[in-house]
């Protein structure tokens, strides 16, 4: 028998698993035609379906669908974990990255995150931000470059596009094929993919039952406190359903706000304007914010704006529900499945027939 030297994980609840690609087209020359734009998904089907809608999750930046997986250490990754808990779940790989075709004439230069960057915004105590010294959910002999589960770590990260608006254009270009392939869905997304659930939702919003965000992209409209001047649609890069219409970003007329709570900064939201997202304002939609994360500063931001227009939501700090010491990357870290069971809880008690019990 073969030995093998590395961690595996069981997948005893899986009864089958596939993969395919959505979107993309054709293009060049004749003779020198190449097809770009499309998106890479793998689907993963439980032994008993017990859930009555698919989970999509989406990445962030400089990740692929490995954040699923598994983690850093050879832990259960989120993937497993709801396919155990009876759904069919689908992992979307960004375009232009990982398993989906890159090609730089069209998408452009890439970009990476450099291994110091993902100490100091991922896995250490020692970020710039307030709370980054709460850091105590990432295994503490992995924090640091050297350290085998570090290591692991930078070694799964890839390139990406800088133009979020771009990426955003392109995942909503591949929704309408991948929604046909998956029925009405749940969305799960992280970070950078934040707008990808906004865009998808407010294009075909019969097709998501609901939106897990978790630390969507931010601050809203800017990060620029020395200038009012909105540089993009306040949740998204793309133009959304406001009603009334937006015809361009500076239509918006912005106001600094101010939370009050410590640890968290100022930032731009609309100012007396009565603008609304109907699409989403039937959509139930969780935010997710980790103690110690840097987007503990911000998120509130967002929060606010999509009151603003309309969207109620549940706003939920890990720490107000009792988890504690996350930071960004919380589907990696040593509690990864209590925050994955906290929003199965949360999925069951907002979409009816979720059947089954937690393990």
């Amino acid at each position: 028998m073969t030995n093998l030297n590395v961690t595996v994980i069981d997948q005893s609840s899986l009864k089958a698993r596939g993969y395919f690609y959505v979107g993309g087209m054709y293009k060049g020359a004749p003779g020198k035609r190449h097809m770009g734009g499309q998106m890479f998904v793998e689907v993963y089907v439980p032994n008993v379906i017990r859930a009555p809608y698919p989970i999509i999750m989406f990445h962030g930046a400089g990740q692929t669908n490995l954040n699923w997986l598994g983690t850093p250490d050879g832990r259960i990754g989120w993937a497993d974990y709801f396919v155990e808990q009876g759904y069919v779940v689908y992992l979307a790989e960004q375009p232009a990255r990982g398993r989906s075709a890159y090609h730089p004439q069209e998408d452009g230069p890439r970009i990476f995150h450099p291994v110091e960057a993902l100490e100091q915004r991922f896995t250490s105590t020692w970020g710039s931000w307030p709370s980054a010294s709460l850091h105590t959910q990432w295994p503490e002999n992995g924090r640091t470059i050297g350290s085998e589960i570090f290591d692991q770590f930078a070694a799964s990260q890839v390139e990406y596009l800088p133009d979020n608006g771009l990426s955003q254009k392109l995942v909503l270009d591949c929704a309408k094929d991948l929604l046909k392939k998956t029925g009405p869905a749940i969305l799960l997304t992280h970070s950078q993919a934040g707008p990808f659930g906004w865009n998808i939702a407010d294009a075909y919003p019969d097709m998501v039952k609901a939106i897990v965000a978790l630390e969507p992209s931010g601050p809203p409209f800017s990060n620029d406190l020395s200038c009012n001047q909105a540089k993009n649609y306040g949740i998204s890069e793309l133009p959304l359903h406001f009603d009334p219409p937006v015809q361009t970003v500076s239509d918006f007329q912005l106001k600094l706000y101010h939370s009050g709570v410590e640890g968290e900064r100022d930032g731009w939201v609309l100012n007396n304007q009565d603008y609304r997202l109907p699409r989403l304002s039937q959509i139930p939609i969780l935010i997710l914010t980790a103690e110690a994360s840097y987007h503990a500063q911000y998120d509130h931001l967002t929060s606010h704006v999509l009151k603003q227009l309309g969207v109620e939501h549940d706003f939920v700090k890990l720490a107000d529900a009792g988890i504690h010491g996350n930071g960004h990357m919380m589907m990696l870290e040593t509690n990864n499945l209590t925050i994955a069971a906290y929003i199965r809880n949360w999925l069951v008690n907002k979409i009816p027939d979720q059947g089954g019990d937690d393990k």
